[in-house]
C-alpha cells in the first residue's frame, strides 16, 4: 500500500514522529517534516520497516527535498521529571519549534499529543505507515538518535548502545546489573527485572 501524501490537500502539513520512547537510556528524538505537494518516494515507509541502510539512504533525500524539516530532542534527565509521554511530545514540540516554515496542520503518529500554539493538529495511530510527512519525520528521528546513541557508545561501550541503541535488551540490563548507571540512564524506568534488590 502506497503512503498518501496528505491527510488535509492544499495546506501546508507538518508530519511529527518520535524515536526512543521505550529505552532504558539516552533523549528520546523527534522530528517535523513537512514535504512539497508533488514528493514521491516508493521506498519510504515507517522506519521500523526499513534496513539500517535504507534508513540512512533516505535521510538525505528527505532532507533535501523537504519544504522544511528539524528535530527536537529532550534528555533522559528531562525524561525523568516529566515522564516520557510528556517528553515524548515536548520533542514534537521543539522539532516543529525549529522549522522554518510555520505549518498551518499537524499529524501526529500516535494517539496523543498536546495542542501546539494554535496549529490545528489531528493524532494517527500508526500514521508513519499511513501518510509519507509522519514517515519522514520516522526516519528522521530514528537515524539522529542511532547517531545519537553511536556517539554515546564510545563513552560508555559496556552497555552495547551501539547495537541496542538504549533499548531493554537482555545485554543491556545484564550491563546495567553488572557495571551499574550512568548519567545518561532514565533513573524513572524499571532499568532491570530485579530492581527492587538492586541499590543504584
Amino acid at each position: 500500500m502506497s503512503l498518501l501524501p496528505f491527510f488535509h490537500e492544499g495546506i501546508c502539513e507538518a508530519g511529527c514522529d518520535e524515536a526512543g520512547r521505550g529505552c532504558l537510556a539516552g533523549s528520546v528524538y523527534a522530528a517535523a517534516v513537512i514535504l512539497p505537494p508533488d514528493f514521491e518516494c516508493t521506498v519510504l515507509n515507517d522506519s521500523k520497516q526499513l534496513t539500517e541502510r535504507q534508513r540512512y539512504a533516505l535521510r538525505p533525500i528527505i532532507e533535501q527535498n523537504a519544504v522544511a524539516w528539524a528535530v527536537g530532542v529532550v534528555s533522559a534527565k528531562e525524561i525523568d521529571e516529566i515522564n516520557i509521554l510528556n517528553a515524548s511530545i515536548l520533542a514534537m514540540h521543539r522539532a516543529i519549534d525549529a522549522l522554518k516554515v510555520v505549518p498551518e496542520h499537524l499529524i501526529i503518529d500516535g494517539n496523543r499529543f498536546k495542542p501546539y500554539k494554535n496549529i490545528p493538529y489531528n493524532t494517527i495511530i500508526k500514521g508513519d505507515g499511513k501518510y509519507l510527512s509522519i514517515a519522514a519525520a520516522s526516519v528522521l528521528a530514528k537515524t539522529y538518535r542511532d547517531d545519537y546513541m553511536n556517539a554515546l557508545h564510545e563513552e560508555f561501550p559496556m552497555y552495547g548502545w551501539n547495537q541496542n541503541k538504549g533499548y531493554p535488551t537482555k545485554q543491556h540490563r545484564n550491563a546495567i546489573e553488572k557495571y551499574g548507571v550512568s548519567h545518561y540512564h532514565r533513573m524513572s524506568y524499571r532499568l532491570i527485572n530485579d530492581q527492587l534488590k538492586f541499590d543504584f
